[in-house]
């Protein structure tokens, strides 16, 4: 069965106990047939903050106010988290048919801020967009990058240096040699190592996968699961 065929999965043995630490179930939704372990959650100098399974995946939630890989405010009342590959065909569905409805809807009115993890699981040129984007970013161009690599067909392209140039220069990255350097620098892995810790840590082994206020949702679902799944975390923050 190839990995795009795939329907949620059980989460592989080697994170399975982080994701039984923090009550989750399996939420995949597209995954490589071999995920590598990764530090369960039990040994992460970070599991030991707290002993409430939804707190430890809300308090996920960076809200940086100079997070380059965010939109919204840094105290909207929502966060929603996406891990996801630009490999991903569920993840380029999500982004061409969901995300742009989300941001407008709640992103703009100051209800939602979205955290983008990148999370590649689909070999080198995975990583090496995902690297990209990161550097995108550093000249506040993730978002367009971000619209660009899930553009339809351009996965089917590759991501090879010269096709990540290409799609730089499409979403208005103003400095493509100092793209180049930062894409291949140690920041943009170190940066990249951080997202894929964090997703192994709580038993992420698919994409894409989100949290929205530290609740799970699998997979590119319909835009009312994202409706109502913000509208139950808006209310929440509102009682408190």
């Amino acid at each position: 069965m190839s990995a795009s065929s795939r329907k949620p999965l059980l989460i592989s043995a080697g994170v399975a106990l982080a994701a039984v630490t923090l009550g989750l179930v399996s939420w995949q939704a597209t995954a490589p047939g071999d995920t590598p372990a990764r530090p369960s959650a039990a040994s992460s100098p970070e599991a030991g903050s707290t002993t409430d399974p939804a707190a430890r995946l809300k308090a996920l939630a960076r809200r940086e106010p100079g997070d380059k890989l965010a939109a919204g405010r840094a105290d909207a009342p929502v966060v929603l988290i996406e891990y996801s590959d630009f490999k991903c065909g569920y993840c380029g569905k999500f982004a061409r048919d969901t995300e742009p409805a989300l941001v407008k809807k709640y992103v703009e009115d100051g209800t939602l801020r979205i955290e983008w993890r990148n999370f590649p699981i689909f070999g080198a040129d995975s990583e090496a967009a995902a690297k990209a984007a990161w550097a995108a970013g550093q000249q506040g161009r993730f978002a367009r990058f971000h619209a660009a690599a899930y553009a339809e067909g351009a996965k089917e392209k590759g991501f090879g240096e010269e096709r990540l140039t290409e799609l730089a220069r499409e979403a208005g990255v103003p400095d493509l040699e100092r793209f180049k350097t930062d894409m291949a620098g140690d920041q943009a892995a170190a940066a990249l190592a951080k997202d894929q810790e964090e997703g192994y840590r709580i038993g992420v082994t698919s994409t894409p996968s989100f949290l929205v206020n530290g609740q799970p949702i699998a997979g590119a679902q319909p835009p009312a699961a994202f409706d109502a799944a913000i509208a139950e975390a808006k209310a929440q923050a509102a009682a408190k």
